[in-house]
């Protein structure tokens, strides 16, 4: 047997199974953890994830732990996603048994949005005292869209997705999106919002945005909304969103400028009060990146001191010559 024969017919093994098949239909449409496959199929969870095994181990369905659980996704790219574009043409995805697993996982799906709206509304109160104090959001998100360039983007990758409504808001743009997040939480908030608004082209998983997920040069568009302030050392994620972006690509960061409100750390968890642009600047050229001026938005008159939101735009140059300019 030839050995490029090999990857061939281990794909050809592993989906050439009734229950498989169903499970890469259902992985198509979305993440799934093996308690929510469990759900849908009305298996038990040791086979499904003998099942789940095999088709990992042929390369069609990627693993992504999350925390104490696991979420599986169809192959999304490489052979193993060329592999079930081809196998999905040819099969009859209307039919009886594979309509019955769909409507079934609608219902888990409700469950899912149904958790993700509990944890959130016991956030709500902290989103909204920050969302007091700077420029409204809808008026920041347009300038986003503008800043970012007309698109299409082959790929947008969002650190630190939280609540997924900057995937919400690009994925038009995108032939793909995702986002990363440390909480699990956060995620299932994520995965919840984006199915509620039918959003199909835009994913999450748990990642560090210190040690992101993602090959190198392997997006044109990254996007940090609102993380830095968080972080020790932003310089760390700078350089990250850096290395994926592809040569000629954009960074969007999003944070407050420098301010002194104390108890935005005290009770809210900022590690840092804004991001000097200074500091920005050297970050980026660390990154060898070329930043701009930030675009500013100045707090609502009536929210006393008020935060300041700055847009920041760093391109990776397209050559290498560029980067020494």
């Amino acid at each position: 047997m030839k050995p490029d024969l090999v990857p061939i017919l281990d794909r050809l093994r592993a989906a050439g199974e009734p229950t498989r098949l169903r499970i890469l239909a259902l992985l198509r449409g979305r993440d799934l953890s093996v308690g929510e496959l469990v759900q849908v199929l009305a298996q038990s969870q040791p086979r499904l994830s003998h099942h789940l095994k095999a088709l990992t181990g042929a390369g069609l369905v990627e693993r992504m732990p999350e925390g104490s659980f696991v979420f599986y996704r169809a192959a999304s790219r490489g052979d193993g996603r060329a592999f079930l574009d081809s196998l999905f043409e040819q099969i009859a995805v209307e039919s009886p048994t594979f309509q019955r697993d769909s409507e079934q996982l609608e219902e888990v799906t409700a469950l899912r949005a149904a958790s993700a709206e509990s944890y959130f509304s016991e956030l709500a109160g902290t989103w909204d005292t920050i969302r007091s104090l700077h420029y409204p959001n809808e008026a920041i998100e347009a300038a986003l869209l503008d800043m970012a360039g007309p698109g299409p983007f082959e790929r947008v990758v969002d650190f630190g997705t939280g609540t997924g409504r900057m995937l919400a808001l690009f994925a038009p743009l995108a032939r793909e999106a995702e986002g990363i997040d440390l909480s699990h939480q956060m995620l299932t908030v994520a995965r919840a919002n984006l199915e509620r608004a039918g959003i199909t082209g835009a994913r999450v998983r748990q990642g560090d945005v210190t040690s992101a997920p993602f090959e190198d040069a392997s997006a044109d568009l990254v996007i940090i909304h609102q993380v830095l302030h968080f972080m020790d050392a932003p310089g760390r994620v700078i350089a990250e969103a850096s290395r994926v972006l592809k040569p000629g690509g954009r960074l969007l960061v999003v944070d407050f400028a420098a301010h002194d409100l104390e108890f935005l750390r005290s009770e809210h968890g900022h590690h840092r009060l804004g991001m000097r642009n200074d500091n920005m600047e050297a970050w980026a050229q660390d990154a060898q990146l070329k930043l701009s001026q930030p675009a500013s938005f100045a707090p609502p008159e009536a929210s006393g001191p008020g935060l300041v939101v700055n847009i920041w735009v760093a391109d990776k140059p397209a050559l290498p010559e560029e980067a020494k300019a």
